[in-house]
């Protein structure tokens, strides 16, 4: 069996690895195997074959290695949805009155039913407040 063969089945057994991994370890390594792979095909010798495969290896594993891993340092997706409105401030249009079960506020230019997060406390109209939690569709707010 030729070389460059092997070579190739190498990279693609390091290939799949990768796929399986999540940590880019295995990636360096299938490239500097088709870069052997390549070599053996042109006609170099298995022991040039085999430096070009190490030497590969290390410069990709050191040049997009700490990229790769400053990648996986990136913050948390963007909320969307009802989980992006906790934290945003709130206008309040109607008075909020948990006991009479009346309340609304316009967050971010939509209308919302409201009602205070302090079951005791009463918000007039006007007033700025924070969503605290969203439960189905009604803003709990603080004042």
């Amino acid at each position: 069996m030729d070389a460059w063969v092997l070579w190739l089945v190498l990279g693609c057994i390091l290939g799949a690895g990768e796929l399986h991994t999540g940590g880019f370890f295995l990636a360096p390594f299938a490239i500097g195997a088709f870069a052997a792979t390549l070599l053996s095909l042109a006609g170099v010798p298995t022991a040039a074959a085999v430096v070009v495969f190490l030497v590969a290896s290390a410069l990709v594993f050191l040049t997009l290695r700490p990229i790769a891993k400053s990648h996986r340092r990136l913050p948390p997706s963007i909320r969307t949805g009802a989980a992006a409105l906790i934290g945003r401030p709130a206008t309040v249009l109607e008075r909020i009155a948990n006991h009479e079960g009346v309340g609304c506020v316009r967050i971010d230019g939509e209308v919302w039913t409201a009602r205070s997060y302090d079951e005791d406390e009463v918000i007039d109209a006007g007033e700025r407040v924070e969503v605290v939690e969203i439960r189905g569709a009604t803003a709990l707010v603080i004042h």
